[in-house]
């Protein structure tokens, strides 16, 4: 569970990046976050991360406060996190492999460990035959699956996904939502910053809107059989009136 309760955040330079943010995200949710530029959303999720913490009001997650959080604690709330971002953040002179191991070596994880999840995940993530490969050998599509099996190795509870289709065309980005779509649905929390309204609308989520630091609005999502009736609608699958 993740709480926003009454956080403000103003960094030193006096730039105001929230104002009264009041947001409650329950374990297994699907969220998208949207706004435009400069609007808050980064630092939205740099609180959740703990890369910073709030000038006013309290972020908790998972139980823990992060105005009141210890230092030594803050490692083991970043293992239950795993992070997609938008630029991918690979290591261009690691291999696909090693760069998803890199996470697990991270966590002193057994070699024994890294060598039965490592193939796993990249394999799920359609790439079992890229395991020796560079990234720069890797097409944009691809290289974001090897970001996302590296989030994903862990088996973390919550997915932040910080505009992770701004750099692959449309059609993979559908793909990668999908792919987060089947996490969610595994049990998985998935927070998911994004400018692409029109692939947020054609997956039924929550929409949280961030405008000038505050939420502008929360709109819940649709039921999984409501969203496939508005579907079957748009396509004429609606069952005729009888007159």
């Amino acid at each position: 569970m993740i709480e926003f309760v009454g956080v403000e955040k103003t960094y030193g330079n006096g730039t105001r990046a929230l104002r009264d943010v009041n947001i409650r995200i329950e374990t297994g949710e699907f969220v998208f976050i949207v706004g435009s530029s400069g609007a808050g959303k980064s630092t939205l999720l740099k609180l959740i991360m703990c890369e910073e913490k709030p000038t006013v009001g309290s972020v908790i997650i998972n139980g823990y406060d992060l105005s009141a959080i210890k230092r030594r604690e803050i490692p083991m709330l970043r293992r239950s996190m795993g992070v997609v971002f938008q630029d991918f953040r690979l290591i261009p002179s690691m291999t696909v492999y090693d760069n998803v191991a890199f996470a697990l070596r991270v966590t002193n994880a057994s070699v024994r460990e890294i060598r039965r999840k490592v193939p796993k995940i990249i394999g799920l993530m359609g790439l079992g035959q890229k395991l020796k490969a560079y990234p720069d050998e890797l097409s944009g599509g691809e290289q974001q699956r090897v970001a996302l099996a590296r989030a994903l190795v862990n088996n973390p509870s919550l997915i932040i996904a910080d505009e992770p289709t701004g750099n692959i065309d449309p059609e993979l980005s559908f793909e990668i939502l999908e792919l987060l779509d089947e996490i969610n649905k595994l049990g998985a929390t998935v927070i998911m910053v994004t400018h692409e309204l029109g692939l947020v609308e054609q997956f039924h989520k929550r929409v949280i809107s961030i405008e000038n630091g505050q939420v502008a609005y929360d709109r819940p999502g649709e039921p999984a059989w409501e969203a496939g009736a508005a579907a079957d609608a748009e396509m004429g699958g609606g069952e005729d009136e009888v007159e």
